[in-house]
């Protein structure tokens, strides 16, 4: 992996990254050997320099990475294991698995093939050179909208978490629909109602611990969620806004400087994920929440990691995204509607921690920002703060 990626230094500017290989149902010993590492050395990482916890957080809606970057991450000795957008249902399974270093795999969701059931897996002894010791299975964090999800999971030993993440819709990233009939207000975001407000008693009766997400990143947030039964808070905007996030700097500071001067208006938009989940956008000049921006961006699939898994009608497996070239995607067989206004989270998203794709040609990817909708949390905070100060700020929440 080294001799193939690795250039010291750095890239020359207008240099491209060279591609690397995508996903799908085929095994691909390259690419299983790049996610594990990639997870590997991305947990390492947060490990290194103290003895607190670390967690990762993965989609279940990406099934076709999960199995190599969970083991990726165990073996780097990840304490907990977060999952949302969609069902985690399997991963407990997984876990048990992959730490005794035994063969897993999980469904995959194959559109038009219902009726068949698909999976994706890994063996670790297909990795490794010589059988390990076990390594120590992470708890798994759910990360639910409503507490009937909650309850489904808990259900069962088989499907149970360790806990979960209780998150609203004002959570930044992807957020669960509204339930019932959709309905958009007049700036054309999703209407969320009481339906859409999980119980938290009902939550807190299942007997697991649990964390609560969406406007909680303050010490007010800390200490209702206290009273709410719940374990804690998970804070997600306050961190991507600290000097140690990652985030790009100059995307960081300028979003802090709107925030500060009281203009920033996370918008939750229903079209902008190719999911089909609401995607929380933060507005900025220059990246693709700009009209002109997203309009001048040529459409492309080069990364794939939202792409999804369906059944070609002649029996084979192929793959589609509502962000691709609309000509590709209806050829796909589905409708140009569905792919109006799609964004492509996977270049976006790269590209807001200074890693989008540049080409020869002076092509260079936009970034895409998502924050909470809630940005109360810099109340308190120091201009420039750091994650520290985030921690100290929100943990006086729960003093008596």
């Amino acid at each position: 992996m080294l001799g193939r990626y690795f250039v010291p230094g750095g890239l020359e500017p207008g240099r491209p990254y060279r591609p690397v290989p995508r996903l799908g149902m085929r095994p691909n010993r390259a690419r299983d050997e790049l996610a594990v590492l990639a997870n590997f050395a991305e947990v390492f990482l947060a490990k290194d320099g103290h003895d607190g916890p670390v967690g990762v957080n993965y989609l279940e809606k990406i099934q076709l990475a999960t199995p190599a970057a969970v083991y990726g991450a165990m073996l780097a000795g990840v304490d907990h294991v977060l999952m949302g957008a969609g069902i985690p249902a399997e991963i407990p399974r997984l876990l048990d698995a992959l730490a005794a270093h035994r063969p897993a795999e999980i469904t995959v969701t194959v559109a038009g093939a219902e009726d068949v059931r698909h999976t994706v897996g890994l063996d670790p002894a297909n990795l490794l050179r010589r059988p390990a010791v076990p390594v120590p299975r992470p708890k798994l964090l759910a990360i639910v909208s409503s507490h009937v999800l909650a309850a489904y999971l808990a259900r069962s030993a088989a499907t149970r978490p360790d806990g979960f993440v209780v998150e609203g819709p004002v959570a930044g990233g992807h957020s669960a629909p509204p339930r019932g009939r959709p309905h958009l207000d007049d700036a054309g975001e999703p209407v969320y109602g009481p339906r859409d407000v999980a119980d938290t008693g009902k939550v807190a009766a299942l007997g697991l611990p649990f964390w609560l997400a969406g406007g909680y990143g303050t010490p007010d947030g800390l200490a209702r969620a206290l009273t709410a039964g719940a374990t804690g808070v998970q804070v997600g905007s306050a961190f991507a806004l600290c000097r140690e996030s990652g985030f790009d700097d100059r995307l960081r500071r300028r979003l802090l400087g709107r925030a500060a001067g009281g203009d920033l208006r996370v918008r939750n938009d229903p079209l902008a994920s190719p999911t089909g989940f609401p995607f929380k956008v933060a507005p900025l000049a220059g990246t693709l929440a700009e009209p002109g921006v997203y309009e001048r961006r040529p459409r492309l699939c080069d990364l794939g990691y939202l792409r999804t898994p369906y059944a070609k009608p002649g029996g084979g497996i192929g793959y589609r995204c509502p962000a691709e070239p609309v000509e590709t995607y209806v050829r796909k067989g589905r409708p140009a509607e569905e792919a109006a206004g799609r964004q492509c989270l996977c270049n976006g998203l790269t590209a807001a921690i200074g890693l989008g794709q540049h080409r020869d040609d002076g092509y260079r990817e936009p970034a895409l920002l998502t924050l909470g909708q809630d940005v109360g949390f810099l109340a308190g905070l120091p201009e420039d703060h750091s994650a520290a100060d985030v921690v100290d700020h929100i943990l006086l929440g729960a003093r008596p």
